[in-house]
């Protein structure tokens, strides 16, 4: 079978990559620094430790397994830190993946699937993004991103390196079998903060802002479930083998749910009420992004099956009842 060079696969997203590469024929050999991500994650191919700023390193593993093609998960992701310490997401986020994909080229592998984000666009509020909308990115983290996609076209048209761009929106849920899930140190996301304060893992979850126009007064977001966005990521790598060229999608429903809506959906699918308290809102929170791109499904083929709120809740709760990895 085809290796497939998955870095950050020991992380959430990653990992539900691998097991999908592995479901559709693809060996994913595995590349992360276990800084975010976490080795007990790591059940559906080869495993390399190693740091994307270590080229001596990468040049190893490429010649090692000589993939075919590279799925780039791997960077630092917390908005918050990317507002303190930008640096760290300038040399971790845009330096390493400037190193990954020199090594790609020096390698001869020119297939190219780049995990980006819906927070390149910046802040559009109350607008349905799509992937011609403006990219005004507001921290390192977006900028970062924004950077490796400008990156990727440069070394297009100098090295002829094909890619293709996903940005995400909200991902949530986890795998239906729960052999892999969505574990973070500290947890920042919406779903398992709800889960793990049913869970009595915190007195309390915290609603930052009940006063924006929406329904409810809370924050609406467009959540996609994590197995229906890898399995885009298994089409984008299909699509350049096929020499379809690059391209840029956005992963989204193109339906949000506001926060209350997910707390009051997972307590129907726990069983239990959510305790919670609330707060004042956060700079930088929009009232509502929701993804207004139907680019995916119609050119990849790409249909979410998974992205309801409820599956995404009872797949995340499946997972939340069956423990952690180990450091």
């Amino acid at each position: 079978m085809a290796h497939v060079l998955v870095t950050g696969g020991a992380g959430y997203i990653g990992s539900h990559a691998c097991k999908a590469l592995k479901q559709a024929g693809f060996t994913p050999v595995v590349y992360d620094n276990l800084v975010t991500g976490w080795k007990d994650a790591v059940k559906f191919g080869p495993f390399e430790q190693g740091d994307l700023n270590d080229r001596v390193r990468l040049d190893q593993v490429f010649a090692k397994y000589q993939p075919t093609a590279v799925m780039h998960f791997a960077a630092l992701s917390q908005v918050g830190e990317a507002m303190s310490q930008p640096g760290r997401y300038w040399a971790n986020n845009v330096g390493g993946s400037l190193n990954l994909i020199e090594a790609s080229v020096a390698a001869g592998v020119t297939d190219f699937v780049f995990s980006s984000t819906c927070a390149t666009y910046g802040e559009h509020d109350n607008v349905v993004l799509d992937e011609n909308t403006p990219q005004l990115p507001l921290n390192a983290y977006g900028a970062s991103k924004r950077a490796v996609e400008d990156i990727l076209t440069d070394f297009e048209a100098a090295h002829g390196l094909l890619s293709v761009v996903f940005r995400y929106f909200n991902v949530a849920g986890a795998d239906p079998e729960a052999e892999v899930g969505e574990f973070h140190r500290p947890e920042t996301h919406l779903v398992p903060l709800v889960l793990d304060a049913i869970d009595g893992k915190h007195d309390s979850l915290t609603i930052f802002g009940t006063d924006y126009d929406t329904p409810d007064g809370t924050c609406i977001r467009d959540y996609v479930h994590v197995c229906d966005l890898v399995d885009a990521h298994v089409l984008g790598l299909k699509w350049l083998q096929d020499g379809k060229g690059s391209r840029v999608f956005n992963l989204g429903t193109g339906t949000g749910f506001s926060v209350r809506e997910v707390m009051d959906k997972a307590a129907v699918v726990t069983g239990k009420d959510v305790p919670c308290n609330t707060g004042a809102r956060r700079a930088g929170d929009c009232t509502k992004l929701v993804s207004g791109s139907t680019r995916a499904a119609s050119e990849l083929g790409w249909e979410p099956r998974r992205s309801t709120l409820e599956t995404m809740i009872h797949d995340a709760w499946k997972w939340h009842k069956t423990g952690h990895y180990e450091a």
